[in-house]
């Protein structure tokens, strides 16, 4: 039994298919065919149904298979101490980050970073709360970056900044004429959310309840889009409006004449962003750079660009 035949079983379980397994793990297939059968043989054991409509575990498998994936972290875990002794920003940090702050996040952070620690690099993966949730626990991420609230078993958690929500919308709208936005006012106008699954389309919604698909309200037409980028070209375009977090609502990549934003009136919703990573992730200090730079600099960067202060 080796390292590499349990990389190879944990690989088939995670892709259901033994070509994108062995892709991920940078061998032929039937090299990686002949690491599992020759381990299954070793155990007395049949890891995976094959057919030709796919690969499956079998009844004895899961257990067998997250042992491998405990046992394998663990390993990595001993290689990147080992690199810590040595220096714990020489190897890249695996960064996930959900897609309405990633975008409007790493443009200030990579730079911040590289000039604090210039040999620290990023692994980036934008993705969803539950994605990302997943990556953090298998050990494919050091660390996360979403929006609170998010709970994990044996992972830390700290927040980073709070930002608000605005409204974007035509600058030809009567409500350009307004200097903050009520709430329940988005109640039968047109209105842009992002697509099920996105925990900012969940915020905004018990922001302002009357968007819920069940509220019976049929006044008002509800589009969705796939990313904030997405519901900003379509307000340009004049589809209607949409709520953006302060970071998102730049109007730089548009002519003037073409959408303003307005804020919430007070206590506007907002939400708040946070770091969470593995308690027993042995590269504390570049957590702790990563926390340092995004609090002292990256954060007031965003309030002093997006929130007029």
């Amino acid at each position: 039994m080796t390292l590499t035949e349990l990389r190879y079983i944990v690989a088939v379980a995670d892709e259901k298919h033994f070509g994108r397994a062995a892709s991920r793990c940078f061998v032929s297939q039937p090299t990686l065919s002949i690491g599992v059968k020759r381990l299954e043989d070793e155990l007395g054991l049949t890891l995976f149904e094959r057919s030709k409509t796919g690969v499956y575990l079998t009844a004895t498998a899961d257990q067998l298979i997250e042992k491998a994936r405990n046992i394998l972290q663990e390993v990595d875990s001993f290689k990147n101490f080992s690199d810590q002794t040595k220096d714990p920003f020489s190897a890249p940090l695996r960064i996930g980050a959900i897609f309405t702050i990633g975008p409007y996040l790493f443009p200030a952070l990579l730079p911040a970073l590289k000039s604090q620690e210039p040999k620290l690099r990023l692994f980036i993966e934008e993705s969803f709360t539950g994605v990302l949730r997943e990556m953090l626990k298998k050990g494919q991420l050091d660390a996360i970056i979403v929006a609170l609230p998010f709970t994990e078993p044996d992972c830390e958690v700290i927040p980073l900044y709070t930002e608000p929500f605005e409204v974007l919308i035509p600058e030809n709208h009567p409500w350009a004429k307004e200097t903050s936005i009520q709430p329940k006012q988005l109640n039968g106008d047109d209105v842009l959310l992002l697509g099920e699954g996105h925990c900012f389309r969940d915020q905004v919604i018990d922001a302002c309840p009357a968007l819920s698909r069940g509220s019976g309200n049929g006044n008002h037409l509800m589009a969705e889009g796939s990313s904030l980028e997405t519901l900003r070209h379509m307000v340009a375009s004049g589809l209607g409006m949409t709520v953006l977090p302060a970071s998102a609502a730049g109007l730089e990549n548009y002519a003037p004449g073409y959408l303003t934003t307005r804020p919430f009136t007070k206590p506007e919703p907002s939400r708040t962003v946070a770091l969470a990573w593995r308690k027993k992730f042995p590269r504390k200090e570049a957590i702790d750079l990563l926390i340092d730079v995004i609090s002292k600099q990256v954060s007031p960067k965003i309030n002093a660009e997006y929130l007029g202060v």
